[in-house]
């Protein structure tokens, strides 16, 4: 710092408030230390300033995964919020217990990071209590979680809004697969859509039926061809399936096109997400804003930084919207109780 100063002509303290970003440095001033820090390869020590300061000028986000669309998508939208702000992102992926029980117990966010962004991680209370006392903001993404900084959509009524649809084509018989993937109490996936989905059902005078909820838990495409498999298997077969997440979704639309049921004439799928796949494959879903979801918790943590007057408590709630797609339609020629490829009376089978 003191050879920028040199070159620049200032003092050591203008160098240190003109990289620091504060607004009591000239224009000028200014403009001569950032020049003399560029032709000298300078960049300010995040160490160093945070004895001064106090602050690490980081942000650190909580993941269960970061093999996901929406981790992705969050991430693309922290990450432009963060470097407007000249702060840096750290990672933390908790994927398995030994991972999870290393980072509760230890809580590297707490020397690392002025902020916390817990993304889609389902909680238990014991957890929540140690990130309470972590001593910097900890905002949760994708969950509202009360008293806490939280943003999210209301996933009741994203769901709701997509069962009516399906509700309006002629649907009765409305199946939900229900994502059971990874190990126990780690993806924090919407157990509210379900909520939203027996409200619509209700709505219409419709009774939901547990034998069209079923649990996708295998990994992959397998889990889905089961799900689909056992809903085939009933006595009546759903005319349309509302996948909790789109991901399984559009794996569903392969199982039933593989097996010859076209989609939407027989069967129509809705899903939740609008992931960057779901265009390609015409799918109908309620899309929520996931890259937006990650700008706003920037937005929220960096307040909550740096104003000690931030409410602590924030809540924001973005919307969600349906996406009619290919994949969904009137209902076609399987009714309530016609099974699916079932043969017509007096032709062979």
């Amino acid at each position: 710092m003191a050879d920028v100063a040199e070159r620049a002509g200032v003092s050591v303290s203008t160098v240190s408030r003109t990289l620091r970003g504060l607004a009591t440095v000239s224009p000028e001033a200014k403009r001569r230390v950032e020049d003399a820090a560029r032709e000298l390869s300078f960049v300010i020590s995040r160490q160093a300033s945070s004895l001064v300061t106090g602050k690490t000028g980081s942000v650190a986000v909580l993941a269960p995964t970061l093999n996901s669309w929406f981790t992705g998508s969050v991430l693309a939208g922290l990450g432009p919020v963060l470097r407007t702000a000249g702060l840096d992102l750290l990672v933390y992926s908790a994927s398995d217990l030994a991972e999870r029980a290393e980072f509760f117990e230890q809580l590297p966010a707490r020397r690392n990071a002025d902020a916390l962004l817990v993304v889609s991680f389902d909680l238990t209370a014991e957890e929540s209590a140690r990130l309470d006392g972590l001593g910097v903001p900890v905002v949760y993404v994708s969950q509202r979680s009360s008293g806490r900084p939280s943003v999210y959509v209301d996933d009741v009524a994203g769901a709701r809004a997509g069962v009516r649809h399906l509700v309006n084509l002629g649907h009765r018989r409305i199946a939900f697969l229900r994502s059971r993937r990874g190990a126990a109490g780690f993806t924090f996936s919407s157990r509210r859509r379900i909520d939203g989905y027996r409200e619509a059902l209700r709505e219409a005078g419709v009774e939901p039926s547990d034998e069209l909820v079923v649990d996708v838990s295998a990994p992959g495409r397998r889990g889905t061809e089961e799900a689909i498999g056992t809903l085939l298997g009933l006595r009546e077969p759903p005319t349309a399936v509302f996948a909790e997440v789109d991901q399984i979704a559009i794996e569903a639309i392969g199982v039933l096109r593989s097996a010859h049921i076209p989609v939407p004439d027989r069967i129509s799928v809705l899903g939740f997400d609008d992931h960057d796949m779901a265009q390609w494959m015409e799918l109908t879903t309620v899309a929520q804003p996931a890259v937006e979801l990650g700008r706003v918790a920037g937005e929220l943590a960096r307040a909550l930084i740096d104003d000690p007057n931030a409410d602590p408590t924030a809540h924001r709630e973005l919307p969600t919207s349906l996406i009619p797609r290919g994949s969904t339609g009137p209902v076609g020629s399987v009714g309530a109780g016609e099974s699916v490829g079932s043969v017509e009376p007096g032709s062979e089978g």
